[in-house]
């Protein structure tokens, strides 16, 4: 006679395993919908066509470019949050996650309020060096590292934070200076956050559509990345829907590519 398993409390209860199901299917069916809608015997003639190419040059580039601001940017704030009091550090992670949870769109409006030709802002910066930012290709930066910048901001002081400060109060106890103790601890000891910050804000900025199209435009070759070029080629109907679930392929493995990356950086991620 074999007697019953006791129940150790660490499974889930049977009925929220319907739910689980039905939000996984949630997730992925329309993932497997739009692989089954690609055209494979164009595919390659889609994604390497002069449009495709030069959204994803494009993208590329201006997320590389808005992931080096976030990184010059992102860091010392992140810093700065973690190493502030209770009630500062509330205040400024409350800031920072804003563009998380404001829509893109809203976030491109109020980027062309700050820099457009009519703005104090925009105005100094046509007097300084005689340019426009809205619609053009620096602004596809500056839009990208608006949404993105939380993402780092946030992996890098979570990071910080759990790390403590026992070891900066011991260097600096034994003599070392703020600049050798950043340099030589507090780097080193943030840097699986800043690396998975970095990787979550590239996604992010590869992925942005919304403040991009409102504050740069969708010029091809000067500001139409690929999230901009599928809607583009979407609503063309007929025979633009093939480059466009084409290059949203490239975005979905784009993706999956980050997934993995920063789980083989997480600690134990091999074992």
């Amino acid at each position: 006679m074999r007697l019953a398993r006791p129940d150790t409390g660490d499974r889930a209860p049977l009925l929220t395993i319907l739910p689980a199901v039905l939000g996984l299917a949630l997730l992925v069916l329309p993932l497997i919908a739009l692989v089954s809608r690609a055209s494979w015997p164009t595919f390659w003639a889609d994604i390497t066509s002069e449009t495709a190419m030069q959204a994803l040059g494009l993208s590329l580039g201006t997320a590389l470019g808005a992931t080096a601001l976030c990184l010059v940017l992102g860091i010392p704030l992140a810093l700065l949050i973690a190493r502030s009091g209770p009630r500062a550090s509330a205040v400024l992670r409350a800031l920072v996650a804003v563009p998380l949870v404001l829509p893109p769109m809203v976030g491109g409006v109020a980027l062309l309020f700050l820099f457009g030709r009519t703005s104090p802002i925009g105005r100094l910066i046509d007097a300084w060096w005689g340019v426009t930012l809205p619609f053009t290709t620096p602004a596809v930066v500056l839009a990208q590292a608006f949404v993105a910048l939380p993402f780092l901001v946030l992996a890098v002081e979570g990071t910080l934070r759990g790390s403590g400060v026992r070891y900066e109060r011991a260097a600096a106890s034994l003599g070392a200076g703020r600049w050798m103790v950043l340099a030589r601890i507090t780097l080193p000891l943030a840097a699986p956050g800043i690396v998975a910050g970095m990787i979550l804000c590239f996604a992010r900025a590869l992925g942005e559509f919304g403040a991009t199209a409102l504050f740069a435009g969708n010029a091809p070759g000067v500001t139409q990345t690929m999230p901009l070029a599928i809607y583009t080629a979407f609503n063309g109907g007929g025979d633009g829907r093939g480059p466009a679930v084409a290059l949203s392929l490239l975005l979905l493995a784009a993706a999956v590519l980050v997934l993995l990356t920063i789980r083989a950086w997480r600690p134990g991620a091999l074992r």
